[in-house]
């Protein structure tokens, strides 16, 4: 009798002990993951005083979830995605929401973050958090859990720096010889910073620099842009410039401007990161002023015949049909594609340390979508890959195609 209880005894037991290494495998070593599923979340800024708003960037990301969801998850995991919170474009909230997702909600990372002034970065830089989205300021920078899906977009100096975005504007025009360029930017950290490195790639391509001005209040457009305009249009030996590149988030900000510049006679070239926009076509005042304007996205463009686009357009309407195809949408798509490929490339045993360990032990990924990412080396650089689009006669058309360029060390 003893023989026969102590069987099944030692079984049990066997099996208790078992069930206890499964669960603290996916516990404490792996917050947010089961063997079933993976939980992540997102930061955004869904509203601020300005209206600047990433908000679409959720609906991006979930497509691109439900997708890999569809086709059975990564390693057998599907994606629990629990959306984004909103920062508000205030760096205390956004602090405030990374450690809500992380400590309450329990993800094993965030994606995507899309924030001009998150506040989050430090905390999950400290607790070993991936975080994944555009890279727009220097919180990107120098970490190893922050993954921006366009690399470092505020490199140290010394450190490799842009050029596409100028060599793409040289091929456009057809040469950069003999041609000038001004920068308008805000008074925000990442705003002057952009400048810096903005210009620098429109010297690197052979353009001339003529001016660069970072005294535009950044929280609201301001009531007269005359002041700015006129430092503009005086700027080449008291002449207008070839090029104004507006370094400003804010759809308004840049429709206030260009409007002002049109006004005053303006006959150059208009570019800025933020202007591909199909919502801005609903508003004909918005529509007009940005008429002409060459926009310059770091994705391939909407209107692409490539079929990574294609395949873009098919999930995002089987999750929002309808929906307006935004920068902001996208961003949030490829964040959660480059994020969905890491994890593929972890394996099965995942932990946030394995994990991270793949992200920053040469990692690379190439997609028409984007172009590529290198990591570790875009934790301190850009991926260097950008495309032009143009609106004219009232529609958005492809300029220059998604392009990678080497970078140059910054000045």
């Amino acid at each position: 009798m003893v023989r026969r209880v102590a069987v099944p005894l030692t079984v049990t037991l066997l099996v208790c002990g078992c069930a206890a290494q499964q669960k603290s495998a996916v516990g404490p070593a792996a917050p947010g993951v089961t063997d079933t599923t993976i939980k992540v979340g997102g930061v955004l800024t869904k509203t601020s005083a300005s209206g600047y708003s990433t908000k679409d960037a959720e609906i991006g990301a979930k497509a691109r979830f439900e997708r890999a969801n569809a086709e059975g998850g990564v390693h057998g995991r599907k994606i629990e995605f629990v959306g984004a919170e909103d920062d508000g474009q205030d760096a205390a909230k956004g602090d405030a929401a990374a450690k809500k997702l992380v400590q309450k909600d329990q993800v094993f990372a965030l994606v995507p973050v899309h924030a001009p002034n998150f506040g989050g970065a430090a905390f999950l830089e400290q607790q070993g958090v991936p975080w994944f989205g555009w890279a727009t300021g220097p919180q990107w920078c120098g970490t190893r859990t922050g993954f921006g899906y366009n690399g470092c977009l505020a490199p140290k100096q010394g450190a490799g720096s842009q050029t596409w975005w100028g060599s793409q504007m040289a091929d456009l025009l057809g040469g950069a010889a003999g041609k000038t360029v001004y920068v308008q930017t805000s008074d925000s950290s990442g705003s002057k910073y952009g400048g810096t490195t903005i210009s620098q790639s429109f010297t690197a391509a052979g353009f001339k620099l003529v001016g660069v001005n970072s005294g535009l209040p950044a929280a609201a457009p301001p009531p007269d842009w005359l002041p700015y305009v006129n430092k503009i249009m005086t700027s080449n030996g008291g002449q207008a410039p070839d090029i104004v590149v507006s370094v400003i988030a804010g759809t308004k900000f840049n429709v206030g401007l260009y409007s002002a510049l049109k006004r005053a006679g303006y006959q150059g070239v208009l570019t800025d990161a933020t202007s591909y926009d199909a919502a801005i076509l609903k508003d004909q005042a918005s529509a007009q002023a940005l008429e002409g304007v060459i926009a310059a996205p770091m994705f391939e463009p909407f209107e692409s015949t490539a079929p990574e686009i294609a395949r873009l357009k098919q999930d995002v309407e089987q999750v929002s049909p309808g929906a307006v195809l935004t920068q902001h949408l996208a961003i949030g798509y490829w964040s959660a594609d480059i994020f969905l490929d890491m994890l593929n490339k972890t394996g099965k045993d995942l932990t946030r340390e394995k994990f991270l360990a793949t992200g920053n032990g040469d990692y690379l990924y190439e997609n028409a979508g984007f172009g590529r990412i290198q990591y570790p080396k875009d934790h301190s650089e850009p991926n260097g890959c950008g495309a032009l689009v143009k609106l004219e006669n009232g529609a958005f058309q492809v300029a220059k195609s998604m392009k990678c360029f080497d970078n140059v060390p910054l000045k």
